[in-house]
C-alpha cells in the first residue's frame, strides 16, 4: 500500500512539474528594433527643377502594419522660354511640410500607404516682358491625402521603395497636382 500512494505522489508530483513550463516570453510594449527611418529623396535640374527631402521615421506594429511621420521639404521652378532662347516666366514654388502615413502590407513585397499632410506652400512669379513683372504668390497651408502603393525591394539592412501615389482631395493649390506621381525610397531598420 505505501509503494501504491508513493507511485500516486510521483505522478502527481510529475504532472505539477511538467505543467508549470514557462510560457513564451511575449514582447509587450515599445521594441527599438521595429523603429524605421527612411524617406523620399529627389533631384532634377533643367527647366524644371525639383528639390525633395522628405525624411520619415516609423514604427512596424507587425509584419503586416506600420506607421509613423515625415516633414516634406521641396523647391520647384519651372521656366519657360521664347524660341529665340530668351527668358519668357518662370516660377519658383517652396513647400515645407508635415505627414503622418500608415501602411499595409498584405505580402512581404507589397505596401499600401495612406499619407494625410499639411504643407505650407509659397513661391513667386517672374515675366521678363519687357517690361519685367514679378508676383508673390500667396502662402498658405495646403491639405493632401496621400493614397497609393508599391513595390517593396529588400536590400540588406533595409529595402527600396517604389510607389505611385495620388492626392485624393485635388486641391488646386497642392503640390502634387492633379495626375498620380512616383517616388523612390529607402527605409533601414534601427537594430
Amino acid at each position: 500500500m505505501k509503494k501504491f500512494f508513493f507511485f500516486i505522489f510521483l505522478v502527481s508530483i510529475s504532472q505539477i512539474v511538467f505543467s508549470q513550463d514557462a510560457e513564451p516570453e511575449v514582447n509587450k510594449g515599445f521594441q527599438k528594433d521595429k523603429l524605421f527611418v527612411g524617406g523620399n529623396f529627389g533631384l532634377s535640374v533643367g527647366t524644371y527643377t525639383l528639390i525633395n527631402i522628405s525624411p520619415q521615421i516609423g514604427y512596424r506594429f507587425t509584419d503586416y502594419v506600420a506607421a509613423g511621420v515625415g516633414i516634406n521639404a521641396q523647391y520647384v521652378s519651372t521656366k519657360e522660354r521664347y524660341s529665340n532662347g530668351d527668358p519668357y516666366w518662370k516660377t519658383s514654388q517652396g513647400v515645407a511640410g508635415l505627414n503622418v502615413f500608415g501602411r499595409v502590407y498584405p505580402i512581404k513585397q507589397i505596401m499600401i500607404q495612406l499619407q494625410p499632410e499639411a504643407n505650407y506652400v509659397f513661391g513667386k512669379q517672374v515675366f521678363y516682358g519687357p517690361p519685367r513683372e514679378e508676383y508673390k504668390m500667396d502662402a498658405l497651408i495646403v491639405p493632401s491625402l496621400l493614397v497609393g502603393g508599391g513595390a517593396v525591394f529588400p536590400s540588406g539592412r533595409g529595402s527600396f521603395i517604389a510607389s505611385v501615389f495620388y492626392d485624393v482631395l485635388q486641391n488646386k493649390n497642392s503640390p502634387y497636382g492633379a495626375r498620380p506621381f512616383y517616388t523612390f525610397g529607402y527605409n533601414v531598420g534601427l537594430h
